[in-house]
């Protein structure tokens, strides 16, 4: 048996049906492996199981339900130990009782400690009525410490050498406190800001953490790149699943209101080719009925009346804030796809929508004021709308904030008929992408997930 490798990103803002699908194709493709290969632990992909048990999970793969199906946590996924330890303790609850036997960790990957997290919410909470929309676990914070300060990044395989982890924590720990704690915050972000800080000055953390963490290491050692690839080159399925959506990507989404994280297809086969792995990958892009989106940032098809639709595992609160639904946008969807790269099909989740929310219509376009750099940002129709918006240099956040402001004053030219059902949504969105609808789930669970296209996936 050959080995197949098959991967699953995010064509919106997040919350794309991603742990749902993941679950489904574990079950359809007998999978072996699930890889995480982006991210860290600000994932949250829901899986609700047709017995009423359900599971957010962060870190571990979406197939963990499935007995034998292993979570592989590839090189440059951002680890965070504890809150691994503290997901593992939830899956037990939900009769999963061997997740920790079941991870591969990769030594190379960076590791978030208490310090990144509470850092990284000092620089949200300074921010004021300006946040970003962190989801307040420190990947990002992981990230820029690294690129300010290698030689200081704490690895997974780090924490074999206790000592060496240790003077390694301390020092992450002053530079971050150095780093923040001239910011200060608003009045009203003053007591949380003073709370996060003092996770900074804690001499004796590090210590307790480095304690936590090993906790870990004795059930899942890090994995040297070998045994990484060996796992790639098992026969059978592997899926890959991605985390966030390419609308929030670090360089294409909509600067600043944007993940660390890569979200393009070229993110998976660099892990597989890492691993010697030169298979041909189907990539899978998924996406709802219609979008939503977590937090701050623009979203021109956003309609308040659409909140009525039930979203059980997506509350307002916390970190991220509001929780917003709004209609299908055809502009931001060539946009993702331009984006991601190679797409083989897409998956599509809540198409029972149009049962309950029948009003959804497609946003066409964009009325926008005319402004002195639209031709470098946007195309418009002969009647003036945007219907397109051009993407910039890698790396040109300043093209991708432009991109914002133009969003931000964006009213949305919706079509004139609302989608009447599931089936002419799912025809409609393959003559607009050319794209196969491989997939389709019309609720919650696997059970929910058909298959359209047999002779495609």
């Amino acid at each position: 048996m050959a080995t197949r490798l098959v991967s699953v990103q995010g064509l919106g803002f997040g919350d794309c049906g991603k742990g749902l699908f993941i679950d489904a194709l574990c079950r359809a493709m007998q999978a072996h492996t699930v890889v995480r290969f982006n991210g860290g632990a600000q994932a949250a992909h829901n899986v609700v199981l047709p017995d009423g048990r359900h599971h957010t999970f962060s870190q571990f793969g979406a197939g963990s339900f499935h007995p034998g199906v292993h979570t592989l946590l590839a090189f440059p996924v951002i680890v965070h130990p504890t809150a691994l330890l503290i997901e593992s303790s939830y899956l037990q609850r939900a009769g999963v009782t061997d997740a920790l036997q079941r991870l591969v960790i990769d030594g190379r990957c960076r590791l978030t400690t208490p310090f990144h997290q509470a850092a990284g919410r000092m620089r949200e909470l300074a921010r004021g009525a300006a946040a970003h929309g962190s989801c307040g676990v420190g990947v990002g914070e992981t990230v820029r410490h690294d690129l300010a300060h290698p030689e200081l990044t704490l690895r997974y395989a780090d924490l074999l050498t206790p000592v060496r982890a240790l003077d390694k924590l301390e020092a992450l720990r002053t530079t971050l406190l150095a780093a923040v704690s001239h910011d200060g915050a608003p009045d009203d972000m003053r007591a949380g800001w003073h709370e996060e800080q003092a996770v900074l000055r804690d001499g004796a953390l590090a210590r307790r953490w480095l304690e936590q963490a090993q906790q870990l290491v004795r059930h899942a050692p890090p994995a040297p790149q070998a045994d990484v690839a060996a796992r790639l080159h098992l026969p059978g399925t592997v899926l890959f699943e991605g985390a966030q959506g390419v609308l929030l990507d670090e360089w294409r989404g909509f600067h600043p209101y944007t993940t660390w994280s890569t979200i393009h297809t070229s993110a998976v086969e660099a892990v597989a080719v890492d691993a010697g792995q030169h298979g041909r990958i189907t990539h899978l892009g998924a996406m709802r009925s219609y979008l939503t989106r977590h937090g701050h940032g623009p979203f021109p098809s956003h309609d308040p009346r659409l909140d009525l639709l039930p979203e059980p595992h997506n509350a307002a609160g916390g970190w991220q804030g509001i929780f917003r639904r709004g209609h299908p946008d055809l502009v931001l969807l060539r946009y993702a796809l331009a984006a991601i790269g190679r797409l083989d099909g897409l998956l599509v989740s809540h198409l029972d929508a149009f049962d309950r929310a029948p009003a959804l219509r497609w946003c066409e376009g964009y009325e926008v004021a005319h402004g002195e750099f639209e031709a470098q940002l946007c195309q418009r129709n002969a009647q003036g709308a945007v219907i397109g918006l051009h993407q910039g240099a890698r790396g040109d956040l300043e093209h991708q904030a432009g991109l914002t402001a133009l969003l931000q004053q964006a009213a949305p030219r919706l079509a004139a008929q609302p989608i009447a059902s599931a089936a002419q949504f799912i025809e409609q969105l393959e003559q607009a992408t050319g794209l196969p609808v491989a997939r389709g789930a019309f609720g919650p669970t696997w059970q929910t997930v058909r298959s359209l296209k047999t002779d495609r996936l």
